[in-house]
């Protein structure tokens, strides 16, 4: 029996890749993503021309990928430790902070700053705000930016910063689904665990006010007692199926990252979307995005398809960017820095 391969082209369309440049003549991806990531190593420094140029690297990818469907361009911009726009902006506070100091009205004050910068740099979708819940774990690569360790609280100040966020037509993103607080490993090192199913459910309530089927949600390269030898990003039960009835356009945290990276790189794509995943994140190196293009590529029609209409319907949604202008840019920097003095 000959199984029908999905066209690598559609396969492709999966996949939200990082990639080495800072220039769009610069960047070399061996396929046709459906999105892409922004990191630190993508951005000129120079506060002048800086943003200006990263505009213009954006513009140029739409230009190469874009041109059917508008890329879905992302970046983690969190605030705080998690901030890509750092240079630019300087140190900006947390979550955790912002809760704490300014309750749900700063919360939202800054994530609707956060999109109106990001609109006008090209971004339409920010990997934004975290609902861990708050354990004082600083080994486990959350810390401040939970806002909190009661889950009702957690809710509140993420729901207000998504608020502002996405009020400017920015999207933004729940993570680490189903919830990272009590852990005591960076999942980008390796693959942290839950014994306790009263903590995996405690850590969970924080999301499920929030979610919807539109929603996206990044799931954690996690260990629980329901995903059993696997991550609960790789596991159905943990994902499409969870046990909250939580709905989202769920992706998987980078899939290069050490929770996930016993699994080969056919197994890690082929169970990503056997969960529920309607996205594939590779974020860090060539050989990772290469190695993950290429085992969608192998998948069967009948995994993909689903997801295929899900991204194209969900990229036909995203917001316009205006055009890039210098003086609105400058302003909101003097609003921003304002902000950051009184918080």
């Amino acid at each position: 029996m000959i199984r029908s391969l999905i066209p690598q082209a559609t396969a492709h369309q999966l996949i939200w890749t990082g990639f080495r440049g800072l220039d769009s003549a610069e960047v070399d991806l061996p396929f046709r993503p459906g999105g892409i990531i922004l990191f630190a190593r993508n951005f000129d420094p120079d506060p002048e021309g800086g943003p200006a140029r990263c505009r213009a690297l954006i513009d140029g990818l739409q230009v190469r990928f874009g041109t059917e469907l508008p890329l879905a361009v992302a970046l983690d911009q969190e605030g705080g430790p998690v901030s890509r726009l750092r240079p630019w902006t300087g140190p900006t506070p947390p979550l955790r902070h912002l809760w704490t100091q300014g309750g749900a009205r700063a919360c939202s004050a800054w994530g609707g700053l956060w999109g109106e910068g990001l609109r006008m740099l090209g971004f339409n979708v920010d990997f934004a705000p975290v609902l861990d819940l708050w354990d004082g774990n600083l080994g486990a690569g959350i810390g401040d930016r939970a806002a909190s360790e009661v889950p009702f609280e957690a809710t509140t100040a993420a729901g207000a910063f998504l608020h502002g966020l996405e009020s400017t037509g920015v999207r933004g993103c729940l993570k680490h689904f189903p919830g990272l607080g009590g852990t005591t490993l960076d999942s980008h090192k390796g693959l942290p665990a839950l014994q306790d199913t009263g903590q995996v459910d405690r850590n969970a309530r924080a999301f499920i006010p929030l979610a919807h089927p539109d929603r996206l949600v990044m799931v954690a390269h996690l260990r629980t007692p329901a995903s059993g030898s696997v991550p609960a990003s790789l596991h159905r039960g943990s994902v499409q199926d969870n046990p909250w009835g939580i709905q989202g356009r769920f992706l998987p945290d980078d899939l290069e990252m050490g929770g996930c990276a016993d699994w080969s790189w056919d197994d890690r794509v082929r169970l990503s979307l056997e969960a529920g995943h309607q996205w594939l994140l590779v974020c860090q190196t060539p050989a990772g995005w290469t190695a993950c293009a290429e085992a969608a590529g192998r998948l069967p029609a009948s995994l993909c398809a689903w997801a295929s209409e899900s991204t194209q319907s969900m990229r036909r949604h995203l917001h316009p960017v205006p055009p890039f202008d210098p003086l609105a840019w400058k302003g909101w920097l003097t609003r921003l820095h304002g902000a950051a003095e009184e918080n």
